[in-house]
C-alpha cells in the first residue's frame, strides 16, 4: 500500500506479503491511550526494553489506517510475521507522538 508519508508520522507495516499503512492520527493516539495507558510511559518502557506485547500490537493496531483487519487477524499476523519485522513501524509511530509531524 503506497500513501504513507513519514513527515507526517506515518509507518508502514509489513506482514508477511501484505503491506500496511500506519497513520498516528489525534484520534488514534487518543484510542491508544484510552487503552493503554499514557504514551509517554509505553515510549519510555520501550525504551528501557520492558515494552508489552499487548502495548505493541495495540498502539500499532490503533494506527492502521484504514482498519480493515479485525484485531485478531491483525494479532496473528503480527506474531506469524515476527516482532523484529514490527519494530521499524513501532519505532516511526513513537518518533512521531515525541516530535510530531514536520
Amino acid at each position: 500500500m503506497s500513501g504513507a508519508n513519514p513527515l507526517r508520522g506515518d509507518a508502514v507495516l509489513r506482514l508477511g506479503t501484505e503491506t500496511l499503512h500506519l497513520r498516528p492520527t489525534f484520534a488514534a493516539l487518543v484510542a491508544a491511550e484510552a487503552e493503554l495507558g499514557s504514551l509517554f510511559a509505553l515510549i519510555e518502557r520501550a525504551s528501557t526494553g520492558n515494552l508489552r506485547l499487548n502495548e505493541l500490537a495495540g498502539l500499532l493496531w490503533h494506527c492502521l489506517d484504514p482498519q480493515t483487519l479485525s484485531r485478531e487477524t491483525f494479532n496473528e499476523r503480527l506474531v506469524a510475521a515476527g516482532l523484529a519485522q514490527a519494530t521499524p513501524a513501532f519505532r516511526q509511530v513513537a518518533t512521531a507522538i515525541l516530535g510530531g509531524a514536520a
